[in-house]
């Protein structure tokens, strides 16, 4: 086995974090690059679903997710009258499925979680990213500081706007017409209902709303999807800092029936931005620069996978970099694409097409997905989501190293025995 990579991971979000995590498991360093000067608590609640929390106990976060995260029992689907449309029992039941259960955790918790487990060594701050250039057998990468740093590898876990991205496709993100408001209240200032560990879900024309439990069950985490055709010229951007307006909110929302008012009325502050995805990437590698997470699939929130689709990236990609050595990287870039592509495609076109069912006018339409929501609920229905919940990113590796270790370990025994 020649010399370990030297790895650049750019992003210190939860598929960067993931990936550190994951290498340091196998024994492999990484560098770190934020352009973040402080990693302060932005964003609010992730469902973590069965398919990344394996992994993330298999990263030693178990006992970190059953302090801070919420472990839902169930989703629960009503229309925008307060009708009940569907529920899907989570709980015991992925347990038995899938080996896992279904969390809700703030995105913060996670973080540090992730940062407790990879430690500060590896992570710089206040890097931002200008271009990355290959160079032959290794990748520099220039900051806007003026500083450069050479890796053998680069991995982008740069988000929707990632400049790592760039180096393989030159192309722009997409908007999906929607805009997302988004808050934490405290379960206290709510009725009762708000405690259950449930994911709440109510569907309308054109928009809904979608709350669950998090940080132990502390606060209750809202997002509300509502459309914004103007978003690309006016004052909606793809940015978590935006502040949106609560009274805004409750107008977009006027005349839905069940938790919604409380929620919105006891809401002290509202994040909002623009809806973007784009469209799947022909290739994820070139040479020695790759991409994972909302780097590579950045997707519509309405399957709730892109959290857990950068850890399954993060996990698939750190067991190929362990099993290889520098002049492995290309051939472990590509087996990593042909592990990776094909899925999150699936869920990208898969979040779009959602998008449309949950939102439609009232009528035949609406009526008909109805009554297929009903058909499809309990125990079958959370069966029928396998193909999400029920994968394991894993691939079967067996390193190099592992492999001539064990071969000189037989040739030993082989030798001792004659």
């Amino acid at each position: 086995m020649s010399a370990v990579p030297r790895i650049a991971v750019v992003g210190a979000g939860i598929g960067g974090l993931t990936l550190a995590a994951a290498l340091r498991g196998r024994g492999v360093p990484c560098r770190i690059f934020e352009q973040a000067r402080r990693l302060t608590e932005v964003g609010a609640g992730v469902q973590l679903a069965p398919n990344a929390v394996r992994p993330l106990r298999d990263l030693g976060l178990g006992g970190r997710l059953a302090e801070s995260a919420v472990a839902i029992e169930a989703m629960e689907t009503r229309g925008w009258e307060g009708e009940p449309l569907a529920r899907t029992p989570f709980g015991a039941a992925c347990e038995q499925l899938f080996g896992a259960p279904y969390y809700a955790v703030h995105r913060a918790d996670l973080q540090r979680a992730l940062l407790d487990t990879v430690g500060p060594e590896p992570l710089s701050l206040g890097r931002a990213v200008r271009s990355v250039v290959p160079q032959g057998d290794a990748v520099r990468l220039d900051f806007d500081d003026g500083s450069t740093h050479h890796a053998d590898l680069v991995v982008g876990a740069d988000g929707i706007h990632s400049v790592v991205r760039q180096t393989l496709i030159d192309d722009a993100p997409v908007f999906s017409g929607l805009g997302v408001y988004r808050g934490l209240v405290p379960v206290d200032e709510l009725p009762a209902a708000a405690r259950e560990p449930r994911i709440r879900m109510w569907l309308g024309p054109g928009r809904h709303f979608v709350c669950y439990p998090v940080r132990g069950g502390e606060l209750l985490s809202f997002a509300a999807i509502a459309p914004r055709h103007d978003a690309p010229t006016g004052s909606w951007v793809e940015s978590w800092s935006a502040e949106g307006s609560p009274a805004e909110l409750a107008a977009a929302f006027d005349g839905w029936r069940g938790l919604i008012h409380d929620v919105i009325g006891a809401s002290r502050s509202v994040r909002r931005w623009a809806l973007y995805d784009r469209e799947a990437l022909p290739h994820w590698a070139a040479g020695r620069v790759t991409v994972l997470g909302d780097a590579a699939h950045p997707m519509l929130p309405f399957l709730a996978q892109g959290a857990n689709q950068a850890v399954e990236d993060a996990v698939d990609l750190a067991c190929r970099l362990a099993a290889t050595d520098r002049s492995g990287i290309p051939a472990a870039l590509l087996a990593y694409q042909a592990a990776r592509g094909a899925r999150t495609a699936a869920i990208q076109h898969g979040a779009r097409g959602h998008s449309a069912s949950m939102h439609l006018p009232d009528g035949p339409l609406r009526a008909q997905r109805d009554l297929e929501l009903r058909r499809s609920a309990g125990l079958e229905g959370l069966r029928q989501r396998a193909w999400l919940y029920g994968h394991r990113a894993e691939p079967a590796m067996t390193s190099a190293k592992t492999s001539t270790k064990t071969s000189a370990r037989t040739s030993k025994s082989k030798r001792s025995s004659a």
